[in-house]
């Protein structure tokens, strides 16, 4: 029998997924169904979670069982969702947008993410999101920004930066000639410029912890 690979390319709601239905699994001693899934991904539309766990089903992550979706999708191997988190990174502070970043509460606090969310021997840490003010950029409270440090950025590259008045932001970025734009990460708000910017890295994953 030959042994599933595990350098699997996991897109962030994929890897979200995946989390959601080891935590899901370990929690019931049994797996979620769709709308189990759809729930604690904020997806209103079961043919979207559908849609999803066909492409990982594709992928050889998970399975259905004899059930055929109705109660029963279930990672094809638990090595898998250790083999996705596998590197520390450190919990560097609190970011709520609009205010400066505040130190973390815990000392020494470290993050476990898949090695493949890093990108090559590239350095990373991790800010936790505080509050709602994020919610319309289906940012929540409680999910982590995985930001890759002294990352070369590109026009439409997401970035965590400092504004001139110490409040913290991300957004996407695009250089012009004597300003810079920054956009939202959807279409719901008008961008706006700054020509001081203090950028703390990209945003290169984000992660979300399911309470199950």
């Amino acid at each position: 029998m030959v042994e599933p690979k595990h350098t699997v390319t996991l897109y962030k709601r994929q890897r979200q997924i995946i989390d959601f239905i080891a935590q899901f699994s370990q929690s019931k001693g049994y797996s979620p169904n769709l709308r189990d899934i759809a729930e604690a991904m904020g997806l209103s539309s079961l043919a979207t979670v559908h849609e999803h766990i066909e492409r990982l089903v594709q992928k050889g992550v998970v399975k259905k069982t004899a059930a055929g979706g109705t109660r029963g999708i279930v990672l094809v191997d638990h090595k898998i969702t250790e083999a996705i988190r596998a590197v520390n990174i450190p919990i560097l502070g609190w970011f709520r947008a609009g205010s400066p970043i505040e130190p973390y509460s815990v000392n020494h606090a470290y993050l476990q993410v898949g090695a493949d969310m890093i990108p090559g021997s590239k350095r990373a840490f991790a800010l936790q999101n505080k509050g709602d003010f994020l919610k319309e950029e289906s940012i929540l409270d409680g999910d982590y920004f995985i930001i890759e440090e002294n990352a070369s950025i590109k026009d439409g590259d997401v970035v965590i930066a400092i504004l001139e008045d110490t409040s913290a932001i991300v957004k996407k970025i695009y250089r012009e000639s004597t300003r810079v734009r920054l956009e939202s990460l959807t279409t719901n708000f008008a961008p706006f410029y700054t020509t001081k910017i203090q950028i703390q890295g990209k945003l290169i994953s984000m992660l979300r912890k399911f309470n199950i």
